[in-house]
């Protein structure tokens, strides 16, 4: 008799993840042999810069490189991260206790949950908003409790309408700017709430600032450490995925409270080796090297939003310019919904989306798209969105 095989409960208990399905319709229209322009994936299309690749090849022959790496990271790049920290938000950071390298943002953010969260505990998540805060909430028995972000609140959640009882039996509470899936940013009045709120209810807060180095007409998005007291209730997570277009390399770090850093790092002795050597060498390079790739990136990401918003608007999209992040967070046009909308570009004009009802119930009337596209692949989405008269 062949052993019977069923999934867990907390796997029974995770959608189907958003991305994998995209994909996956994404390749049956490929297989009719069609032009398909991806704006589904937020996966940076531009090379990660020649300097930092050639830092690997020259780490990548180092034997203690080939090793099992540190836990806790290689102290040189615990302090590159500590001296960025300074350098970009005036954030002073003690390396050895304030700074913990990991295997890409999403891991650490995955992982947060199984060091605080106990079975029952309430995790506070905002909606729309990246899937792993609520299947990291699974996995370690918690409970989540959605916080609505609404264009009409600018995107922030409302922590004022978050019950009392609620808000006592909550652990630990996610956040994250600038947003995805929304593409606005936080002022740091709005970190100061948060903070005030976690101090109020003894709340572990968790920023995902993955993001923070994406921004447009050169307006720096703040840090959460920058508010006064946050080191005391939380940490931020920082990755090099985006900002110099690392995602395939799985490198970033989680600064902040060291107490909740040395939580994240026994879970993860326990469960990974650390970051390859080489990687982290390179990564090293990254942050203390020159800065001018990065320059270009963001000018890169300024012509494509700039084209898209206008190609959009010109098709009678309202549509807001982004304030961070390379996505365009889209209404759907009237009388339609955001997986109707979806399909629709993906089957009558090959274009990849991303529904908002993906993110969460409050994304329902918008989609996703991308900025990870050349500027004549944008200009082609435009031209085909056009020829469709969505919006009238």
């Amino acid at each position: 008799m062949p052993v019977t095989f069923t999934f867990a409960q907390r796997l029974q208990q995770l959608p189907p993840y958003l991305f994998a399905e995209i994909d996956k319709i994404k390749r049956a229209v490929m297989a009719e042999g069609r032009d398909v322009i991806n704006l589904g994936v937020g996966d940076p299309d531009m090379p990660t810069p020649s300097h930092i690749v050639a830092a690997l090849q020259a780490a990548a022959t180092n034997p203690a490189n080939h090793q099992y790496a540190l836990d806790q990271g290689k102290p040189a790049l615990r302090r590159a991260a500590a001296a960025m920290y300074q350098r970009r938000f005036g954030v002073a950071l003690d390396p050895d206790a304030h700074v913990l390298p990991l295997l890409g943002s999403k891991e650490g953010i995955g992982h947060i949950h199984l060091a605080f969260v106990n079975p029952g505990d309430i995790v506070l998540v905002p909606e729309p908003g990246y899937p792993v805060y609520h299947s990291g909430t699974l996995f370690a028995g918690g409970s989540t409790y959605w916080m609505p972000l609404k264009k009409e609140n600018n995107y922030l959640p409302d922590l004022t309408a978050i019950p009392s009882d609620v808000a006592r039996r909550a652990r630990m509470m996610f956040i994250c700017y600038p947003n995805n899936p929304t593409a606005v940013t936080a002022p740091l009045s709005f970190f100061q709430d948060v903070v005030a709120f976690a101090r109020s209810f003894d709340i572990l807060v968790c920023h995902d600032a993955a993001y923070c180095d994406v921004y447009y007409d050169g307006q720096k998005p703040p840090s959460f450490l920058q508010a006064h007291g946050a080191i005391e209730v939380g940490i931020e997570y920082y990755s090099l995925s985006k900002t110099y277009n690392m995602t395939g390399w799985r490198v970033a770090f989680a600064v902040g409270n060291p107490d909740m850093l040395a939580g994240l790092a026994k879970v993860k002795s326990n469960l990974d080796s650390g970051i390859f050597g080489a990687v982290q060498d390179a990564a090293i390079v990254a942050l203390n090297g020159p800065q001018d790739c990065h320059a270009h990136i963001l000018a890169t990401y300024q012509e494509r939003r700039d084209l898209l918003v206008s190609g959009l608007r010109a098709c009678g999209c309202p549509v807001d310019p982004p304030q961070g992040a390379f996505y365009v967070w889209v209404p759907v046009p009237p009388g339609m919904t955001s997986t109707e909308t979806t399909l629709r570009l993906l089957q009558d004009a090959a274009i990849v989306t991303t529904p908002g009802i993906g993110f969460g119930p409050s994304g329902e009337g918008y989609f996703r798209m991308t900025l990870t596209a050349p500027a004549d692949r944008l200009r082609e989405a435009v031209k085909r969105i056009a020829a469709l008269h969505l919006y009238g």
